[in-house]
């Protein structure tokens, strides 16, 4: 019998598919920074956390704006 690592249940992305960043460097699908999206496969389920909030952070501001 193989030793097999149970699978975690990761924090799903936030990509659309729709790929295209705007003068702030965020997607203008996301909401990511070009950053955040290149750094999003090795990033900690807790680091992503972090990132969704941003998102939500910034999503909240653009309908402020």
């Amino acid at each position: 019998m193989k030793n097999e690592t149970p699978v975690s249940l990761s924090v799903r992305s936030p990509c659309i598919g729709v790929c295209a960043l705007d003068e702030k460097d965020l997607c203008i699908a996301c909401r990511r920074s070009g950053i955040e999206i290149a750094e999003w496969g090795v990033l900690s389920d807790d680091e992503k956390k972090a990132v969704w909030a941003l998102i939500r952070q910034r999503e909240e501001d653009d309908r402020s704006a």
